[in-house]
C-alpha cells in the first residue's frame, strides 16, 4: 500500500504521506491522510462532479483537496488549524498538478464560516465530537443562509461520530461506499457514510 501511496504523490506532485501526531490533543486528532485507495472510491461513486465545491476538514497537507480536484476536477477548499501542517499544504500548492482548484484557509473549524457555494464537505475523524458539533451547526447555518443540496462524506467514522450524527435533525443518511476489501485486517469502519442536508 505504502508504494502505491508514493507513486500517487509524484503523480501529483505532492508529499502527503505520513502520521504527525505532535500538536494533537484530546479535541484534535493526529494527521494522518485518507489512503488513496479510499478516495479513488469515493472519485468513482460519482457524488463529486467538476461543479461541485467540497470542503475538506482537518485537510492536513492536502492530499484529499488535490486527489478529488485531479479525478474529479470539482473545486476543494481545505481547512488546517496546525500552522506547521497547514505550511506543508501551501508547499504542495506551489507544486501540485491540481494546483488551480484548490485553496487552503489556516483557521479552527469550528469558527470557520462555511462559503455559500460549498455543496459537499468530508471528513476523516479530524477532531473530536465537541468539536464535530460546533462544524455541524456552522454547515447547517450556511445551508439556511443559501439552500442546496450539500453531502458529508465520514469516512472511518467513529461510534461516537455516528451516534451524535444520527441526532441531528436536518441530516438525512444518504449512502454508504464500503471501503473494507481495500485493506487486509477488516474493520466495519472501513466506510465513507454519507449524509445529506
Amino acid at each position: 500500500m505504502s508504494q502505491n501511496e508514493q507513486s500517487l504523490d509524484r503523480l501529483l506532485k505532492i508529499k502527503t504521506t505520513g502520521r504527525d501526531d505532535s500538536n494533537a490533543d484530546q479535541y484534535r486528532y493526529p494527521y494522518e491522510p485518507t489512503p488513496y485507495a479510499v478516495l479513488e472510491r469515493l472519485a468513482n461513486s460519482g457524488l463529486i462532479r467538476k461543479k461541485d465545491v467540497l470542503l475538506d476538514y482537518g485537510c492536513g497537507k492536502g492530499r484529499v483537496d488535490f486527489y478529488l480536484s485531479y479525478q474529479t476536477r470539482a473545486k476543494c477548499i481545505g481547512i488546517e488549524y496546525d500552522e506547521r501542517i497547514f505550511a506543508a499544504a501551501e508547499e504542495n500548492l506551489k507544486t501540485s498538478v491540481s494546483a488551480e482548484k484548490v485553496e487552503f484557509r489556516l483557521g479552527n473549524a469550528e469558527s470557520f464560516k462555511v462559503p455559500q457555494k460549498v455543496d459537499r464537505c468530508y471528513f476523516f475523524n479530524p477532531f473530536s465530537v465537541e468539536v464535530l458539533r460546533s462544524v455541524m451547526a456552522r454547515i447547517i447555518e450556511s445551508y439556511y443562509e443559501s439552500p442546496r443540496e450539500i453531502l458529508i462524506f465520514f469516512y472511518y467514522p467513529s461510534p461516537e461520530y455516528i451516534s451524535y450524527l444520527m441526532t441531528v435533525e436536518e441530516l438525512e443518511f444518504f449512502d454508504e461506499i464500503d471501503c473494507s476489501d481495500l485493506f487486509e485486517e477488516k474493520s466495519e469502519r472501513e466506510r465513507i457514510i454519507i449524509f445529506k442536508i
